[in-house]
């Protein structure tokens, strides 16, 4: 699927530049799987940064899908690096601070919280060039529920003694991703974007 060749591809991409912040996204995905486990096997901040850095680099692939999704086909790409080095800077800042001894994640948590606000606000106040465009709120749906699994982590453990509010954080935010990978797989071009997308492909002959 996120192969430039073959129909699917065609269906899910109408430019192949725009396979590159999914590519990004889902490969953090796997970074958080490794990260996540390195972590909790013996959890200090030397091994906590493996696990934030890849989830804070999925996000602003997340964003750079949006904006490619809802501004324009090349836009949220060519933003890519930069979002990247944004989203990996919250980390570093965060891991300094650490070193420090002040241990400050504002810059983490206030770059995550609004970058996912504006994925919120372009997919209300701009057309998705694609079906299946409303898709994305069932997924940040799923990972705000993800963080509200986090720090209702005792209380859900509570309840049963069965899971924990952090193991059902694990499970949601897998459910989030699958949801993104659905939409991907789910969605067509609406009538236009084709052809919008032919000239710019083909060099505007």
């Amino acid at each position: 699927m996120l192969n430039s060749r073959g129909s699917c591809a065609a269906k899910t991409f109408t430019l192949p530049s725009e396979r590159w912040p999914f590519m990004i996204l889902f490969l953090n995905v796997a970074l958080v799987c490794l990260g996540s486990a390195y972590y909790h096997l013996a959890p200090d901040n030397d091994r906590l940064i493996w696990d934030r850095l890849p989830i804070a680099i999925g996000i602003m692939a997340l964003l750079a899908a949006t904006i490619n999704d809802r501004i324009g086909p090349k836009a949220g790409t060519r933003l890519l690096p930069v979002l990247i080095a944004i989203g990996a800077g919250t980390v570093l800042n965060w891991y300094w601070s650490e070193q420090r001894g002040v241990g400050n994640l504002n810059f983490y948590v206030v770059v995550q919280f609004y970058s996912l606000l504006v994925i919120v606000l372009l997919g209300v106040f701009f057309r998705s060039r694609y079906t299946r465009g409303r898709d994305i709120y069932t997924a940040l749906g799923l990972y705000a529920l993800a963080k509200v699994a986090e720090f209702t982590d005792r209380p859900i453990y509570a309840l049963g003694h069965a899971i924990s509010g952090h193991s059902v954080k694990h499970l949601l935010a897998a459910c989030a991703i699958y949801w993104v990978l659905r939409m991907l797989r789910k969605r067509e071009p609406l009538q236009g974007t084709m052809e919008e997308a032919m000239p710019r492909a083909s060099g505007l002959h």
